[in-house]
């Protein structure tokens, strides 16, 4: 059984008491569910830009990030393959347009519903906990959508396996997009690296994590890797069929050696690197989406690198804030640190 990912980006729109929700289609995986407008993201789209897109595509309305939600995963069976989904949820505000349903797409149906209306519908996981409402497993095995899926429904879900440390390790690039709220900066640069570069979709899991002190603990990329020498939040990719939170504290003790506890999400950070060079000694076009949690280590040691394998972090130490500016570090780790100093 192959494990394939696939990146979602969704959102969550009110007016007064009532919440905007679109109903599958057909053609969708999940035929006559209800969940909020959005979808897959295409390769080196930002998760925000993503959201707008879906959710235009659906409902008519453009709209804006106000926020970044929650960040969730689910896992499916479809046709003997397993599919890894994680799904970031933006708290959205319409700008402009007309209400009306997609026309032959992956939904049929938009509406706006109390969430007294929506909890008698049938509702996908994810919906349902976003809004609150108790959550109905969908079936053990989803049926494929027909052949071609729905349009404009984001990249092939990816199968794991493809060098996940490189992506982990890179260093946010070029091409910069303004931040929104919940959005740290961070952006994608157009796609078309070199042909014979490999290309990838990774979602990954950080943290801004201090201690009682108040010290920032972050962890120094090894050579060899890219952003080699510079430091990092601590943090990595997630398995599949691992929640991002609980891939976070993992990496935490893995790179680390601390126990943590996750008090906020800070926001997203989309990276593209479209030539990225790491140990498979051949360029990768990567696009990595990473969520920022904010961490604390109510009980603080020495920091030491405990993982086995990969390689990846060669050092890991806990820094007073005013030290922090004087160190080489990536551009996450710079945008989340200045701000926790600011």
């Amino acid at each position: 059984m192959v494990t394939r990912r696939r990146i979602g980006a969704y959102g969550l729109c009110r007016d007064g008491d009532r919440v905007l929700l679109v109903r599958g289609s057909a053609r969708s995986a999940l035929p006559g569910a209800w969940q909020l407008p959005g979808g897959g993201l295409r390769h080196a789209e930002h998760p925000a830009h993503a959201m707008a897109r879906r959710f235009a595509a659906e409902t008519g309305l453009a709209v804006e990030p106000t926020g970044l939600r929650a960040a969730v995963a689910d896992v499916s069976h479809l046709a003997g393959d397993t599919l890894h989904t994680d799904r970031l949820v933006f708290d959205v505000a319409v700008r402009s347009g007309a209400l009306r349903a997609e026309a032959d797409g992956g939904t049929d149906e938009v509406a706006w519903l109390s969430l007294a209306e929506a909890a008698r519908l049938p509702l996908t996981p994810f919906t349902a906990e976003a809004l609150g409402l108790p959550v109905t497993p969908p079936p053990a095995t989803v049926p494929a959508p027909p052949a071609g899926g729905p349009p404009d429904a984001g990249p092939a879900p990816a199968a794991t396996g493809a060098s996940p440390r490189a992506a982990e390790t890179l260093p946010t690039g070029a091409g910069v997009t303004p931040g929104v709220a919940g959005v740290p900066g961070g952006g994608a640069t157009p796609a078309g690296g070199p042909a014979s570069a490999d290309r990838g979709q990774r979602f990954a899991a950080y943290g801004l994590v201090t201690d009682p002190a108040g010290r920032l603990l972050l962890t120094r990329i090894a050579e060899g890797y890219p952003g080699g020498g510079r430091w990092h939040l601590p943090g990595g990719g997630t398995d599949p069929g691992e929640q991002p939170v609980a891939g976070l504290l993992r990496e935490l003790v893995e790179e680390t050696g601390q126990l943590g506890r996750v008090v906020d999400l800070l926001g997203v950070d989309n990276l593209h690197n479209p030539a990225a060079l790491g140990p498979e000694g051949r360029p990768m076009d990567w696009h990595n989406v990473r969520v920022v949690y904010r961490v604390l280590v109510d009980v603080a040691t020495e920091a030491v690198v405990t993982e086995a394998a990969g390689g990846s972090t060669a050092q890991a130490a806990w820094f007073a804030p005013d030290r922090v500016a004087e160190l080489p570090l990536t551009e996450v780790a710079a945008d989340m640190t200045g701000r926790y100093r600011a």
